[in-house]
């Protein structure tokens, strides 16, 4: 044993090479440029981060020593040098850097030759020949910096030039300017949340006719939750309170006959106001048998752009996925396309059995870049047209911060931009990561033109929610371009209005145009729709009698209203008609129903409470409290902890 560490000894001594300034001063260069490039945003600390300067350096440097994999004892103290004298250094105003490897698809590794490249891989974890896979037309940006006039001045460089003389022979690495590649700095918190105004109350003799698209969407309910356990109040507009009440399974009946979905109407006392009533439409989508599902094609489109850093983004996006794989078949196929400064394919169309390989591409990600959301749209549209087989599922899932600053980042160009697209017959659900610099309205308009859903991931346990638990509704359509209208009957209501839903809003006369797009219902999926109404002669009415009224009702029917439904089978042009009317006292009133109703209240307490009166959040959760029912998930329980949370937050 004496003998070896001996012998140990004066190899590593042999190995270390004697002081160079030369070389000392390029690795100090080199550590600089990547310690750098890993900010992300480099001008400006990162609006998630709160950490002291010294601490935020100690993890850059971190990261670049993970980021850098040495091969060979020959560089090891030399670069150690380097990364230690880093820390003291200042920021250098660096051009936007990408990094080229020139490596050949595949290297033989012959013993003696060390091979330095971005993974985290040791030469003893590597087999004998790497496979490189060539999966870009150009190289994915690790990272940028700022935009100076000193971008183009940058010369070629390789790991070569720094080695010590007699070391093994190194592949090169070239470090080359991206123009216009540049990361805007985010200033404070640049979220941006699509929303209406709260819907008003309406006259029926003058308005008697409501007409809205269906939502499925639960991504404001995430947000809220975001924020009130962080201690904050959520933004007004962030709350949409149809996505709040969607959030929530319910055991509405199933449906009976050929139609893929059921209506069921309740009518029932208002919690918040005892002079007027609500209209519950609760809708249960048809479950096919799990054995029954087709085949699905899934293109991930990953936003791996700088702003995507933080743990609550890329990292958890790749956590999420994981999970994801677990519920997929062998017949279902996953291909990865990425998307910062420029759009890429890192993994080719591959069976959902290899998962090994599905999750290696995944770990291989790493955040660097601006948002060219554009490119990566079209990547995926068109990888996703190439997987397509007739009677299987295709699905675009977008996973980002909603940071598209390349390219179409307008809300209506991308409605314009996904709507041509929506024809090819595939799906695009959007699912958000991180807060800071959320962009929900470009999330909303990528998928409610998409044909799909939009979702906000904040913890695994959402993720496991919208992709294991939920993952046949998030998937599989039955009805494509759901539109509700009722028409309220003058003789029995005389005001009403539609809680949430403001987004949703269509025209009368789209109800029945086959070209207007409209929401998505999957397999399994249950959507929940409350008008609050005014019944004739109720101390409640709010708006005055005209003066040049129309023509007395003459109608002497006792029916609330008329409720009608449209909707396409997936793959067809003409809709199907549901029509159904609406009687006083329908339905039976069940424990889910008023937990709807008590999540509607709690959402309109967020946004202004306008119509509330003096109903507050105690009412809200005791009215939660006792329509909790089962709650094998504790979703209801944690929304009354939210409740609370809101209750304290406002009172202060």
């Amino acid at each position: 044993m004496t003998d070896e560490i001996a012998r140990l000894k004066a190899d590593m001594a042999r190995a270390t090479p004697a002081p160079d300034p030369a070389r000392r001063a390029a690795n100090l260069r080199l550590a600089q440029e990547n310690f750098d490039a890993l900010q992300g945003s480099v001008e400006t600390p990162r609006p998630t981060l709160r950490r002291p300067l010294m601490a935020r350096l100690l993890d850059g440097v971190t990261t670049m020593i993970d980021r850098i994999s040495l091969r060979g004892a020959a560089l090891t103290t030399t670069a150690m040098v380097a990364l230690g004298v880093v820390v003291a250094l200042p920021f250098d105003v660096l051009a936007p850097l990408r990094v080229e490897y020139d490596l050949p698809i595949a290297i033989e590794e012959p013993e003696g030759v060390a091979v330095l490249d971005g993974d985290n891989e040791t030469g003893a974890e590597r087999a004998r020949t790497t496979e490189l896979p060539q999966v870009m037309a150009e190289p994915m940006p690790l990272a940028v910096g700022r935009d100076e006039t000193a971008m183009g001045q940058i010369a070629s460089e390789s790991f070569a030039a720094t080695a010590p003389t007699g070391a093994p022979p190194v592949a090169q690495r070239r470090v080359v300017p991206v123009p216009g590649d540049v990361v805007a700095p985010i200033e404070g918190d640049t979220e941006a949340f699509a929303n209406g105004e709260t819907n008003p109350l309406k006259s029926v003799q003058t308005d008697p006719v409501s007409t809205f698209s269906i939502d499925v969407d639960t991504a404001s309910y995430s947000v809220v939750r975001s924020s009130l356990t962080r201690g904050q109040m959520p933004p007004p507009d962030a709350v949409r309170i149809e996505e709040m009440v969607n959030y929530f399974p319910y055991a509405y009946p199933t449906p009976e006959g050929d139609a893929p979905f059921q209506p069921t109407v309740t009518v029932l006392p208002t919690p918040w106001n005892a002079d007027t009533e609500l209209v519950h439409i609760g809708i249960q989508g048809d479950l096919p048998a799990t054995d029954d599902r087709p085949p699905l094609n899934l293109v991930f489109l990953i936003d791996t752009s700088g702003s995507m850093q933080a743990a609550n983004k890329l990292p958890l996006l790749k956590q999420s996925f994981r999970m994801m794989l677990g519920e997929l078949r062998s017949e279902d196929q996953v291909s990865i396309v990425t998307y910062a400064g420029s759009a890429g394919r890192v993994l080719d169309p591959t069976p959902a059995s290899q998962r090994t390989t599905i999750e290696a591409a995944l770990d291989r990600l790493e955040a660097g870049g601006s948002t060219a959301g554009q490119a990566g749209l079209q990547q995926a549209y068109a990888t996703a047209e190439e997987m397509a087989e007739k009677g299987e599922v295709t699905r675009v899932i977008l996973a980002t911060d909603g940071d598209f600053n390349v390219g179409l980042s307008d809300p209506e160009a991308l409605k314009d931009f996904i709507a041509d697209r929506r024809d090819s017959g595939a799906y695009l659900s959007v699912l958000g990561f991180g807060r800071g610099n959320l962009d929900d309205a470009t999330m909303q308009a990528l998928a409610q033109n998409g044909n799909g859903q939009a979702a906000y991931i904040d913890t695994l346990s959402e993720a496991r929610k919208v992709l294991v638990d939920q993952l046949t509704g998030a998937l599989f359509p039955i009805a494509n371009d759901v539109k509700i209208q009722i028409e309220f009957n003058p003789a029995t209501v005389a005001e009403y209005r539609l809680i949430g839903y403001e987004t949703r809003a269509l025209r009368r006369e789209d109800f029945n145009n086959d070209a207007v797009d409209a929401g998505e219902i999957g397999a399994g999926h249950q959507v929940t729709a409350i008008y609050e109404i005014t019944p004739v002669g109720s101390p409640a009415v709010r708006i005055d009698d005209l003066r040049y009224a129309p023509a007395e009702v003459t109608s002497t029917s006792d029916e609330i209203g008329f409720l009608r439904m449209r909707y396409k089978t997936p793959g067809d042009s003409r809709s199907q008609l549901i029509e159904t009317p609406v009687m006083p006292g329908q339905g039976s009133v069940t424990d889910d129903i008023r937990f709807s109703a008590a999540i509607a209240g709690f959402g309109q307490l967020l946004r202004d409470g306008a119509y509330l009166g003096d109903w507050g959040y105690a009412d809200a959760i005791a009215l939660a409290n006792g329509a909790r029912g089962a709650d094998p998930f504790g979703y209801r329980t944690e929304a009354v902890t939210l409740m609370r949370l809101a209750e304290a937050l406002d009172r202060n």
